[in-house]
């Protein structure tokens, strides 16, 4: 009966999103092209619909659910997270895919384990699966901005240095720098060109791009603009010290390989070992999961492996 309420789902979930593709999908991507590029050229969404001439249009596959989780603290975070991370996604797909997610690993696990503890555990870490992909694209784009970014204040001090304004140079920089720093500066300078003062549009990007880096060079672009000064020589001494900042991280990281390697193989010493012990001798591991002390061994290594984890990151965690 399982199986058959499991492949039921399957097929009509297939046919479901097939046809919906078919149907829907030119019209969506049109919509989603045209509040992508009313995203990059307009602020914040105003509050009242007649403040405005072109609303944002709900996008996904589930608009209701889009419009009830972006009035909350939690929806504003997951919008914040899959901006940064560069994902072309809405709130409510990301949703969707951990629901589905959720349900069919606990299925699976309730057709294929016979322990009925390991089917909660397996949905919850489906349905966090998609959230912990997002945080993963965030954090690897973060890192190529920060890489990128020197080379961006580089061409900034040139372009100024040559005679340009700031608000030129930094047209320059979004159309010469690949992504993810071209697109971020792109859209900073598509705000101030469309009516946006520069202070608004620099401190979204600083939003946008949570690292300290990116913070500074507000400021100091903003603080020039109100006292004056060398503007090209405080882009390049940023660009200094942010390559200084890139040597010491190294080092350190160079320093922490040790504590980093030995975290991977206390994490994956547990866990090749119980396999090889299944294969060589199964009789021997077959109460570990058939009897109830067993289960509650295994719950307990795997909250001592996660908090062990947690620790030899902390510890070998050194801000710079």
């Amino acid at each position: 009966m399982i199986v058959a309420i499991f492949v039921f789902i399957v097929v009509t979930g297939i046919v479901i999103g097939g046809f919906a593709a078919v149907v829907h999908g030119p019209a969506t991507l049109a919509r989603r092209r045209l509040d992508l590029r009313l995203r990059e050229v307009s602020a914040d969404e105003p509050e009242n619909a007649a403040d405005t001439v072109v609303r944002r249009i709900a996008e996904g596959p589930l608009p209701q659910i889009e419009r009830l989780v972006m009035r909350t603290r939690a929806g504003s975070a997951l919008v914040s997270l899959i901006e940064q991370s560069g994902t072309r996604t809405t709130p409510g797909a990301v949703l969707l895919i951990s629901a589905l997610a959720a349900v069919l690993c606990g299925l699976i696990s309730l057709m294929f384990v016979r322990m009925t503890w390991v089917a909660p555990i397996a949905a919850l870490a489906a349905a966090a699966a998609p959230f912990a992909w997002l945080r993963r694209r965030r954090t690897v784009r973060l890192r190529k901005f920060e890489e990128q970014f020197p080379e961006a204040l580089d061409v900034l001090s040139r372009a100024v240095r040559a005679g340009h304004a700031f608000q030129s140079a930094l047209g320059m920089a979004a159309e010469e720098l690949p992504s993810p720093v071209g697109p971020e500066l792109k859209q900073a300078f598509e705000q101030q060109n469309y009516g946006l003062p520069l202070r608004d549009a620099l401190e979204q990007l600083a939003t946008r791009v949570p690292i300290l880096d990116v913070k500074f060079f507000a400021t100091a672009v903003l603080i020039q603009r109100d006292s004056g000064g060398n503007l090209a020589e405080i882009l390049d001494n940023l660009a200094h010290v942010v390559r200084e900042r890139f040597k010491v991280l190294r080092q350190v990281r160079v320093h922490t390989a040790h504590g980093r390697f030995t975290g991977y193989v206390l994490m994956a010493l547990p866990a090749c070992l119980a396999v090889a012990l299944t294969i060589i001798n199964p009789e021997h591991m077959a109460p570990l999961f058939r009897e109830p002390l067993g289960h509650m061994m295994l719950t307990v290594v795997i909250v001592m492996q996660v908090v062990g984890y947690i620790w030899i990151r902390q510890v070998i965690r050194i801000e710079v």
